[in-house]
């Protein structure tokens, strides 16, 4: 193929790089160079034009793109027909995608102008989702080189496969233990049948005894005789050895143990045996929260009808750690556990920003710090209020008190709601549990913002959002630097009534303390969150760009 610039004359029948329009004709990229096209040039006072000439031996991109994708297609996987050097692969069918990595780097690997990008292995896969895209580069492929690529594509059969999930019927027994509520085994129970209700399977009536192995083999047993088709256990106490009460009951039931513990977290202490033909595992704690975890990788191979061996779990290492770590540049959070099959994502808890904007501010005195402008205009706490907004805290609720129409007319015309803290002289405790009581009872939870900390981005407060999880413990986020704690903080709802006790000029952070337990502490990139500006003096530490006009 020939590619560049072209004289007129030798450009007919090429096909144009570049969009471009002459007069009122649009000649697209892409498009043929016929008569009429050269003929508009030339009117135009062009003399050449970009463009690709094939050359004897050279196949058109959609060809090209349609020949290879042809021996990538396998059953239950539909095609698209080629456009623009393009044909995508789609599920007809919810399933399990196998992908033969091999292959497809071999086949990446022949010449830069063939690509195939797909899912990864083991992905879950609803119908009409995106498998696999081939994308032919240029407007041409040499002959000989597609013909490679065909054969060894045609090797063996497709390196796409997908696995549709049957429609098991699904046997659950929960042990229980004095002390545990019964909310929690309840909630459990609720978790589980969301997990199989999307793979689209059913959840048989759940079976609750005590926690001792004799009970749970009784139980199931009547769970076989119901006609389930794969039994769940779940402890009320953590399986901690394939002794244990779970994996015990499975044995006394007629089973054995395939494999204890695997190396994914969370999920660790799953223990996955059999009964007869029947699956039979005994779930870890982390299976009481709906994120992605060891079990998911578990079940949805068994109901795509895949054998879950010892030899595959100790293979599911790489790419095993799932848990929330510091620098992850995605939450875990912000992810589904799967792609959800005839139901809608599951919503992340509403936290209301609250922005304490009601002090006297007097180590500023006699100015409010919350007024002072920088070089554009702009007073501090519009600044703080707009890295609010951009942030995904909602509502945004702005405390105030000490020259209140002042900061209210500074945030003019802001999608704010303004909580007017009567008693802000008596102490901070006044303001913030004015702002408190102001959270809407369908949010979970606050986070709690000072106005006088303006390097505080919409992004920090983002981070600090994606750690907030009651289901695992994280109830209280707090940013430190350097191990130091700083600002904003995150509050569950369930501490709101201890905040709403709090009196005089203190704050809510000696409830840290007290809820140790709680607490998730998130290293952030810079000191941002311990910097507050509420002196003239720290006024002069400001980026350039944010101190007051007239100060370098």
């Amino acid at each position: 193929m020939k590619f560049g610039p072209m004289p007129l004359d030798d450009a007919r029948g090429g096909i144009m790089a570049h969009s471009q329009r002459v007069g009122e004709t649009m000649i697209r990229k892409g498009a043929r160079l016929d008569d009429a096209a050269i003929s508009a040039l030339r009117g135009a006072g062009r003399t050449e034009v970009i463009c690709a000439i094939l050359e004897p031996g050279d196949v058109p991109e959609d060809i090209a793109a349609d020949r290879l994708a042809t021996p990538l297609v396998s059953p239950l996987i539909a095609r698209s027909r080629a456009a623009t050097g393009r044909v995508n692969l789609s599920a007809e069918v919810p399933g399990l995608l196998r992908v033969q990595a091999s292959k497809i780097d071999q086949l990446n690997s022949i010449d830069e102008a063939l690509t195939i990008g797909t899912l990864p292995d083991y992905a879950v896969v609803a119908p009409k989702d995106l498998v696999a895209t081939i994308k032919i580069i240029p407007f041409s492929v040499p002959g000989t080189v597609l013909t490679v690529a065909e054969a060894l594509a045609r090797q063996n059969g497709t390196p796409l496969t997908l696995h549709p999930f049957r429609h098991l019927k699904v046997g659950l027994v929960a042990t229980e233990l004095p002390g545990l509520k019964d909310s929690t085994t309840g909630k459990t129970i609720e978790v589980t049948e969301q997990r199989i209700t999307q793979l689209t399977g059913s959840l048989l009536p759940p079976v609750r005894c005590a926690h001792d192995e004799e009970s749970v083999a009784r139980a199931l047993g009547g769970l076989i005789a119901a006609g389930a088709d794969m039994l769940l256990v779940i402890g009320a106490s953590a399986v901690l050895d394939r002794r244990d009460v779970g994996p015990a009951g499975i044995v006394r039931a007629g089973g054995e143990i395939v494999h204890f513990g695997m190396p994914v977290d969370p999920g660790n202490l799953i223990c996955v045996g059999r009964i007869k033909d029947k699956p039979a595992l005994v779930l870890p704690g982390c299976a009481r929260s709906p994120k992605l975890n060891g079990i998911d990788w578990i079940l949805t191979r068994l109901f795509a009808g895949l054998k879950v061996t010892s030899h595959e779990i100790m293979r599911m290492g790489v790419g095993g750690l799932l848990k929330e770590f510091d620098n992850r540049p995605l939450p875990r959070e912000k992810a589904p556990a799967m792609p959800r099959v005839g139901a809608a994502p599951r919503s992340a808890p509403t936290i209301a920003a609250i922005v304490m904007a009601a002090g006297r501010s007097r180590r500023m005195a006699p100015h409010n710090k919350l007024l002072v402008t920088d070089k554009a205009g702009k007073p501090m706490i519009a600044r703080v209020v707009e890295n609010v907004l951009s942030s995904n805290a909602r509502p945004v609720l702005v405390v105030t008190g000490h020259q209140h129409e002042q900061i209210e007319h500074a945030l003019g015309g802001r999608p704010v709601r303004y909580v007017h803290a009567a008693d802000f002289s008596k102490g901070l405790a006044e303001s913030l549990k004015a702002g408190i009581a102001a959270v809407p009872p369908e949010c979970a939870g606050a986070i709690v913002c000072l106005g006088d900390m303006p390097l505080v981005t919409g992004r920090m407060i983002d981070r600090l959002l994606s750690f907030y999880d009651p289901e695992e413990g994280r109830k209280i986020v707090l940013p430190t630097f350097r191990g130091k704690q700083g600002n904003p903080m995150i509050w569950d709802r369930s501490y709101f009534a201890e905040i709403l006790a709090i009196t005089g000029d203190s704050g809510a952070r000696f409830l840290v303390g007290k809820h140790a337990e709680a607490v998730a502490e998130v290293e952030m990139a810079d000191d941002a969150v311990l910097r507050d500006f509420d002196t003239t003096e720290s006024l002069t530490t400001l980026p350039v760009r944010m101190r007051p006009e007239g100060m370098r």
